[in-house]
């Protein structure tokens, strides 16, 4: 059925009730399969508009997860969902269906498939390409220690644009393991998906040819069945000759209705009756079976709670400056060239992709390629400029180090969704950038206090012929005046924003790096009503810092404070740590900012009021330290 609104009371699921474990879904005929998944389907509505999240990919899954699971003997049998964006209906059939409602709240569910939450959750997800790899490896483990089973990977389209997806695929043919890899085909990542694997995707479905499988699991062609929804069939692709599949060594048989659960439970029954590395072949359309989700797959890719309170603010998104910036900056200099690994508009990169389609490069979900791309621009005298978050540049460590930082190029990082994300969890906070990159040579790093200071600073560092980082947080600035004129800053100087009781004698100096200047600004101010004497810094720079300013405020300071929304561990503290005892700076210092453990999903306040990097918190974590010193 096709569904319009998203209810606010639970559907009546009666068949769907009956299945706590996929043991008792296995218990059905397959005629009973479509219910089944309209069922899960009305349910999966109704659960993501109470809890928010991801929505389109989960209802383009239904019927290949009831498959899936009528098919193997889960949890015996691996399955593995990549990212993880779609594991609601997987959640909902093992065991943990009315907790839906709590997914991505504190104490609720994982975002996303984890180990710790369920058997059935046999690899932790989060990030893209992970799946083959991870089933590889599980599939080698079982045979190793001769107890097989059977180990499915689920991969996006989006997914299989990166290449450690086809570095294991590679892997597995040349092991000959048995190993099946589900390719869920809707040409949709987050955004469409780009680039020549799409095209022969295309090649595939243009062809007019689909292979099926005989119940004893021979193949044979015959024309596929003609299908209304059909983006792929464009000009660009119908002279692809080859099936990649086939030509890297795998069985190949599809394309199937992903959405026809009974023909999936036929497929995957004689997929099984063969050995070695198999990849199956299934289309299905994003947001299926709720109208506004299949018109508008990418605003439907994840919605907010069912009438969740409209956001007080006016302040733009940080995104949405970085992408005003990027506009601004191209239009006065024609060498900037803008490259972003498959996050268009989580970027805040559609005005500039609209407006510089020349300029602008979507490489897929590919960020170690991304850099690299950026590194050889730069060689040829253009300035790159690479949007990513900060959790994804991580996967482009090495090109980062080798590929840009170690020949000093010319590169500008925007790095979005640092520090803590809220809802999705650890596995896309961004908690060790300022780790990962202070330690490499040649990097400048830059932290903004608020949206206007980014917009400056992203400024500053495309300016900088060498490799710079603007490290900036999700979600809205603090509402202040943006300044339409682009100026720069002197690298590496920071600015005292205030200086509370100077005459109380030596202060707390409070060393506050990006998101966390205004709360620590506040938290002085309430250390001040209390007669401390306390003096408020905006960093600025992680690397270089302003030794210059450390300097003059040590005599006047008994007690130095770092502030960030990062790791302490090898974070911005550290850096100022180290520089103390480098100038034989003796002071009594506390560093505050994330623990050494993974913080699990809450709203990004409850994290932050969690880990004490709240205005409270800090307050609190200061005069705690002041009280032993007195």
């Amino acid at each position: 059925m096709l569904y319009t609104e998203i209810p606010s009371h639970r559907p009546i699921t009666s068949l769907l009730d009956s299945i706590e474990l996929p043991q008792q879904l296995r218990l059905l005929e397959s005629t009973q399969l479509e219910q089944v998944a309209d069922e899960l389907r009305q349910f999966i509505i109704y659960a993501a508009g109470q809890s928010g999240g991801h929505f389109g990919a989960n209802l383009g899954v239904i019927e290949l997860t009831v498959a899936l699971h009528y098919c193997f003997n889960t949890p015996r049998d691996r399955l593995i969902w990549d990212v993880g964006h779609q594991a609601y209906p997987h959640k909902a059939l093992t065991g943990r269906r009315e907790q839906l409602v709590t997914i991505r709240a504190k104490d609720g569910l994982a975002a996303f498939p984890a180990r710790e939450e369920s058997e059935y959750d046999t690899f932790g997800v989060g990030h893209s390409s992970t799946a083959i790899s991870a089933g590889l490896g599980m599939s080698l483990a079982r045979r190793y220690q001769k107890d097989p089973c059977e180990v499915v990977a689920i991969v996006g389209d989006g997914a299989m644009t990166a290449g450690m997806a086809f570095e294991a695929m590679n892997d597995a043919v040349a092991h000959d393991a048995d190993l099946i890899v589900v390719l869920n085909d809707n040409d949709m990542s987050i955004s469409c998906s780009t680039g020549g694997f799409a095209k022969h995707l295309a090649a595939i479905w243009g062809k007019g040819e689909s292979v099926n499988i005989t119940e004893q699991g021979e193949a044979y062609l015959q024309p596929h069945p003609e299908w209304t929804y059909n983006s792929r069939l464009h000009s660009a692709a119908t002279d692809a000759a080859d099936n990649l599949f086939k030509a890297i060594g795998f069985d190949y048989f599809g394309p199937f209705d992903g959405h026809d659960v009974v023909q999936l439970t036929q497929v995957f029954e004689a997929v099984k009756k063969r050995k070695g590395p198999r990849l199956v072949h299934v289309y299905t359309k994003k947001g299926k079976g709720f109208a506004p989700a299949e018109a508008d797959q990418i605003k439907y890719h994840a919605i907010s709670k069912l009438n969740a309170p409209a956001s007080s603010t006016t302040a733009p998104k940080y995104s949405d400056v970085f992408g005003q910036w990027l506009c601004d900056e191209a239009a006065q200099d024609e060498r900037l060239i803008a490259i972003t690994p498959a996050m268009c508009e989580g970027s805040g990169m559609v005005k500039f992709a609209q407006d510089f389609p020349q300029r602008y490069f979507d490489v897929a979900i590919a960020e170690q390629h991304a850099v690299t791309l950026a590194a050889g621009m730069a060689c040829e005298g253009l300035k790159p400029v690479v949007a990513i978050y900060s959790t994804f540049l991580q996967r482009g460590y090495d090109q980062l180090i080798h590929d840009v930082a170690l020949q000093n190029l010319d590169v500008t990082f925007g790095i979005d969704r640092a520090g803590l994300v809220g809802e999705d969890g650890p596995t896309h906070a961004g908690a060790y950038d300022y780790a990962y990159m202070r330690t490499i040579p040649n990097m400048v790093i830059m932290a903004p206090k608020d949206e206007n200071e980014c917009r400056q600073m992203l400024h500053t560092a495309y300016l900088y012929p060498g490799p710079t980082a603007v490290r900036y947080p999700r979600g809205n600035g603090l509402g202040v005046s943006i300044q339409s004129e682009l100026q720069a800053m002197n690298i590496g100087e920071a600015e005292v924003l205030a200086s509370f009781n100077e005459a109380a004698g030596p202060s707390i100096s409070i060393l506050a790096f990006g998101s966390r200047v205004q709360p620590a600004f506040e938290a002085a101010q309430a250390l001040a009503t209390q007669g401390l004497a306390v003096r408020i810094v905006n960093m600025r720079y992680v690397k270089p810092l302003d030794e210059a300013l450390l300097d003059r405020l040590a005599d006047s300071t008994a007690l130095f404070v770092t502030v960030e929304e990062h790791a302490v561990m090898a974070g911005a503290g550290s850096a100022v740590n180290e520089y103390l005892a480098k100038a034989g700076i003796v002071k009594p210092t506390l560093n505050l900012g994330l623990a050494d453990e993974f913080l699990h999903q809450a709203s990004h306040g409850q994290m932050l009021q969690l880990a004490g990097l709240d205005a409270e918190g800090i307050e609190k974590s200061v005069q705690r330290a002041w009280s032993k010193l007195a």
